[in-house]
């Protein structure tokens, strides 16, 4: 039956190991999600000298679902003021994004599974960097309509103070990684992992990641993602001594933690992206070559770890530097966008031109 429309079985493997990866990245990050949200509370109790929730369960492991349980159960309230069809949509523009965004992103080479090689990757997008930009920039559109929808000051003020932080620091961001893709010279994540296993020249013994060959474009970027995800000291859209909570202010239960689940998701791609473009993505650091002399499913599993041990060190510097750093005022906000990042990746681009002008003169 299938056959008569044209899919025959190697396809439906395909299909079949396809859907499996989408079901296993989503699991693995929205369990992420969960604990990332625990691991803030108990660093965050550490770093203040206190306990933080340790009742749920062992060391207080179960607490995530006990959260997930309270956020279902609680009482959904539409205040009578929204604009009701806007205000349901807004969280779905926000989450939706988040998840879809790390379908592109590579957490290993190959596998050879049931006869067929399989990427360990959703999907390999040849402009996958093009892709994981746009997607990013869409979750605005859920901030700004909730705090439009919600037909309260402070939510609007939170909605105008994400839409215009976004402006700011996405054209930052997208920048940031020209200079990238000039080294490179690929829009593939794959291939940009593949690049960075070499060393460098005069220095044989540092690898050739991206924070290597590009230093200002990975603090820009680390920064602008710091901006994207809405995070301390960053986190002008839901300032809690300023307008209340911002632009969630008037959701509650399920859509209200649909915000949270999004910015966690948000935090975990970014430190995946920031992985994969400047610390060599699933490349183990001066022992590659006895990872892809192992058996297929080991150097798999190796691969997957490595990637996940970076992923999780870029997570908990988001924590580190919520506990430690106060916020910015939104001027001061909008100087280190406008006045500082932009013209310092401009000049990281013109400055990277220039070296491999002057480098292919001298090679004439």
């Amino acid at each position: 039956m299938l056959e008569s429309i044209g899919i025959d079985n190697e396809t439906l493997i395909m299909l079949g190991i396809t859907a499996v990866k989408i079901v296993a990245v989503f699991a693995v990050v929205i369990t992420g999600v969960a604990y990332y949200s625990l691991a803030e509370r108990r660093f965050s109790a550490f770093m203040q000298d206190r306990l933080g929730p340790n009742r749920c369960g062992p060391k207080g492991l179960l607490q995530p679902l006990a959260d997930g349980a309270k956020f279902l159960f609680k009482e959904d309230i539409i205040p009578n003021h929204v604009d009701k069809t806007l205000f349901l949509l807004a969280p779905i523009l926000t989450i939706v994004p988040a998840f879809i965004t790390f379908a592109v992103v590579p957490f290993g080479t190959s596998v050879e599974i049931l006869g067929q090689t399989v990427q360990l990757q959703i999907a390999e997008v040849n402009v996958g960097v093009l892709y994981i930009l746009g997607i990013v920039s869409l979750g605005v559109y859920g901030i700004v309509i909730a705090g439009y929808s919600s037909n309260n000051k402070y939510t609007l003020l939170g909605g105008l103070r994400g839409s215009a932080q976004m402006i700011s620091y996405e054209l930052s961001m997208g920048l940031s990684i020209i200079g990238l893709l000039m080294v490179y010279e690929s829009l593939s994540l794959s291939n940009m992992v593949t690049m960075q296993s070499g060393y460098i020249s005069w220095l044989p013994f540092i690898p050739k990641w991206g924070c290597v060959v590009q230093p200002l474009g990975f603090l820009i970027f680390l920064v602008a993602a710091f901006a994207e995800t809405n995070r301390v000291p960053f986190d002008l859209p839901e300032a809690e001594a300023e307008i209340v909570a911002g632009y969630h202010l008037e959701y509650s239960s399920m859509k209200f933690s649909m915000f949270f689940m999004a910015e966690y998701s948000n935090m975990i791609t970014s430190a995946a992206l920031m992985t994969t473009l400047f610390f060599g993505g699933w490349l183990l650091p001066w022992g590659n070559g006895y990872v892809t002399a192992l058996p297929a499913v080991a150097r798999a599993l190796v691969q997957i770890g490595v990637f996940t041990g970076k992923v999780l060190l870029f997570s908990f510097l988001f924590i580190w530097v919520r506990w430690t750093l106060p916020r910015f005022r939104y001027d001061q906000l909008m100087d280190l966008g406008w006045k500082v990042m932009l013209p310092l990746a401009l000049l990281n681009i013109v400055g990277t031109g220039a070296y491999y002008m002057i480098k292919m003169m001298l090679l004439r």
